[in-house]
């Protein structure tokens, strides 16, 4: 049911919507909890697999913010942008200003880094929506190689080029005063933001995320995305104007890009040009399509699959595996580490491709349709046992 009909073209009126489509229900507010104690507790959980270390689910957290906020633009609006990277960068930009110029403390680099990316993403959303389709994703993909170009070289007094932006023992941090003997570190109010703190801050972050994302699709807001992705030129021709909303769900997916690039610098105070590349972008659509496009956990499961395969697969070797086959005869322990070797360590990006294709292939809607058809099957079985 839509929150709003149109009772004559141009003349909107408003409906109120209705218990399903409106506030989190009672099984939402579930789910949410659910989902809070599952990122508080990550370093327990993710220990039996070698991924507990804190830059590790720091990187989770932080990823699983820019994917979340891709996916309201992507996954509700279907407005498939290649130039999310430049909000990440300039939110990185942002907060390490911040911390050169005002203060070390946290607070101010993330909401000039969540400002400065939906800032930004008004100006490339003004002029990029003015199409669809393919030529949109062209237009981001052009802005964001612009801004990635602009940012390594003509812009060298901002960025510092090629080198990065970084704290230096001279910067004027007017709140804190000057530096002492060496760098200080970022804090928040006092506390230092390193190790498993700074992974707490960013998982505090992912989780309000998540739950302001989990809001916007059960508004009636939420709601009009999901129509202009499900056919926006009959919306226009009834009388429905779609630019604003799909503006504002750029802006939107531009600040927490812009979140997201803050909470790096964050946890590591330096900011650079590659984090703007056509690459950054094209991660964040593979997250996002990898854990299911248009859900709330989809895109955090994807971010979460394709970092542990950056850094944790991607560490796997010939002894490794060695290891992990040596239940086999020697001979037969031989081969498999033969076989497998071009799959890990450098080849890691072959096992990411194959598993990619085979989502793609069987599981349209990602991760999250595999756990959708495995729950309906298992709801399946157990009311056939009920009769």
């Amino acid at each position: 049911m839509s929150a709003a009909t149109i009772d004559s073209p141009g003349n909107q009126k408003a409906v109120a919507p209705s218990a399903n489509d409106g506030g989190s229900s009672r099984a939402d507010h579930i789910k949410f909890l659910i989902f809070a104690l599952a990122v508080l507790t990550m370093p327990i959980w993710l220990s039996p697999i070698g991924a507990a270390y804190p830059d590790l689910v720091q990187k989770f957290a932080i990823f699983g913010i820019l994917a979340i906020g891709f996916n309201i633009l992507f996954g509700l609006t279907g407005y498939l942008s290649f130039g999310h990277a430049a909000f990440l960068g300039v939110g990185s930009y942002a907060a390490v200003w911040s911390f050169k110029l005002l203060t070390m403390n946290i607070v101010p680099a993330i909401l000039f880094g969540v400002l400065a990316g939906g800032v930004f993403a008004l100006l490339i959303g003004y002029v990029s929506l003015r199409r669809t389709g393919i030529y949109f994703s062209i237009l981001t993909l052009a802005f964001a190689q612009m801004s990635y170009n602009l940012a390594y070289s003509v812009l060298t007094p901002i960025t510092n080029g090629e080198t990065g932006l970084q704290l230096a023992l001279h910067d004027p941090r007017i709140l804190d005063g000057p530096a002492g003997a060496g760098l200080p570190s970022t804090n928040l109010f006092g506390m230092l933001t390193v190790g498993y703190t700074g992974f707490y801050v960013c998982a505090v972050m992912l989780i309000l995320a998540y739950y302001l994302a989990m809001r916007i699709r059960r508004s009636p807001f939420g709601m009009a995305l999901r129509a202009i992705k499900s056919n926006q030129n009959r919306m226009n021709y009834t009388g429905f104007n779609t630019r604003p909303y799909t503006l504002a769900a750029f802006v939107i997916s531009g600040m927490y890009a812009g979140l997201a690039g803050s909470l790096m610098a964050v946890v590591d105070p330096l900011a650079g040009a590659e984090r703007m590349q056509w690459t950054a972008s094209g991660e964040v659509v593979l997250m996002t399509i990898l854990g299911g496009s248009g859900t709330l956990l989809g895109p955090v499961l994807g971010a979460g699959i394709i970092k542990y395969f950056e850094n944790i697969f991607s560490a796997f070797n010939d002894q490794v595996l060695g290891r992990i086959f040596d239940f086999l005869p020697e001979g037969l322990q031989e081969a498999a580490v033969v076989l497998f070797s071009p799959f890990v360590g450098e080849g890691w990006h072959l096992t990411l491709g194959v598993v990619f294709m085979l989502i793609v292939i069987f599981l349209p809607g990602g991760v999250m349709e595999g756990v959708a058809r495995i729950k309906a099957r298992f709801d399946r079985s157990r009311s056939d046992t009920a009769r």
